[in-house]
């Protein structure tokens, strides 16, 4: 059953959005305070170890482990958004040019007043209402892959059609070798197989008075993107992971070997690594995890997890005792693990028996996401006067399009 959000008993309010992209001193204070807060983390769980080898609970700075492990998640998130400023600020530099002025217009103006001009017929929708310009739909997209770790992390395919298949090669192709003059006989033909991505609609009905609408110094596309970002990105960010594919993208989890979609791809399902430790993990499982892939994936690979795993994560030592967790050397790099990128997505399960807390490999090439191009609007100032709604829908369709550049790692029970 498709997940609900109950309405809101009143409408949020315009907000002005603009991005102030950092200075470099404060991108290198960030990082300078990474760093420093990361030394402290390595003494307090330096001294955690030292007090239970002793006999002791530890628990004193078990408390400060997890203080420092929550300021370490600000810095790394400040860090990684002053990159987002920093890059928004570079798209929204002025010069860009609209793609059709005319209707550009005429949309904004319904916006606001409701008007119908005959430039916006052109943006008819089939099912009501009206598709916005290509650049507010752009803008939409892009504040959802500010928000989305697999947006970020994954391929993704605009298309005007309404499904997405893609055709796999099996193999089976003959060949042999032959002399100069030898006859070349007929070979095997390959065999492909198909795999079919569907779609599925997501909605947000945001909210504004006639009044705002009315003031021209508003910017009603960056209004409309802000306001529909975070209930787009909420039902997105869980469909990727573990969505089941009704109506909704189909999860990346679904593929991992015994779960509901593992046979459905031609080339199998996902494989798996065993965490090495009971409802725990083990430095020598992540590296295992690493290495199960193939090399030919592995230079554009990355970790996803959660923010609880990381923690864990982050005590992990090697051999010689240094931390296989690292933090930001620059703005914009994600943290590392075992030297590759540490990507955070909060829909991912945590270390418990039998889950899946931790996915590594190369996303874009494992990961396929469909945007049907257009976002639809329509607009509705009679349901709640004397607010006007704005019920706004897209369509998204995604699923594991290569399980073989992607490995899983499954806790022990």
């Amino acid at each position: 059953m498709a997940k609900q959000h109950t309405a809101r008993p009143v409408p949020r309010g315009i907000m002005a959005v603009r991005a102030e992209a950092p200075s470099n001193a404060e991108v290198k204070a960030l990082i300078d305070g990474l760093q420093q807060t990361f030394a402290a983390f390595r003494a307090e769980h330096t001294k955690q170890l030292e007090e239970i080898k002793a006999g002791k609970s530890g628990a004193d700075q078990e408390a400060k482990l997890a203080q420092i492990n929550a300021a370490l998640d600000k810095l790394q998130r400040e860090s990684e958004d002053a990159h987002t400023k920093i890059a928004a600020a570079q798209m929204g530099a002025p010069g860009v040019a609209l793609r059709d002025k005319e209707y550009s217009a005429s949309f904004d103006a319904h916006m606001r007043k409701g008007d119908v001009q005959a430039s916006l017929n052109k943006g008819t929708a089939e099912e009501g209402g009206y598709l916005t310009p290509v650049e507010w739909d752009r803008t939409i997209t892009d504040k959802l892959r500010d928000e989305s770790p697999m947006r970020e992390l994954a391929q993704v395919q605009p298309t005007s059609k309404a499904g997405w298949t893609k055709l796999f090669n099996m193999g089976g192709t003959g060949s042999g070798w032959v002399g100069e003059t030898d006859q070349r006989p007929e070979t095997a033909t390959p065999v492909l197989a198909a795999l079919g991505f569907g779609h599925g609609e997501i909605y947000a009905n945001p909210a504004a008075t006639q009044q705002i609408l009315d003031d021209s110094e508003i910017n009603i596309e960056a209004w409309l993107a802000s306001e529909v970002q975070a209930e787009f990105a909420e039902q997105e960010g869980l469909a990727f992971i573990s969505g089941d594919g009704v109506k909704k993208p189909a999860g990346i989890l679904t593929y991992v070997t015994g779960g509901a979609n593992a046979a459905k791809h031609p080339f199998g399902a996902i494989k798996v690594t065993n965490s090495g430790a009971a409802a725990d993990i083990s430095s020598d499982a992540a590296l295992d995890l690493i290495y199960a892939l193939p090399k030919k994936y592995r230079q554009n690979a990355r970790f996803l997890t959660n923010n609880l795993t990381i923690a864990k994560l982050r005590k992990l030592k090697d051999g010689q005792g240094n931390y296989l967790w690292q933090p930001s050397a620059q703005a914009g790099q994600p943290a590392t693990f075992h030297g590759y990128g540490l990507a955070e997505d909060e829909n991912m399960p945590d270390v418990a028996a039998n889950a899946v807390p931790i996915l590594f490999g190369d996303f874009k090439r494992g990961y396929l996401i469909i945007d049907r191009m257009g976002v639809r609007v329509l607009r509705d100032p009679y349901t709640k006067k004397p607010y006007v709604l704005f019920y706004t829908t897209k369509r998204v369709g995604g699923g594991v399009q290569n399980p073989e550049c992607l490995r899983a790692m499954k806790v022990s029970a």
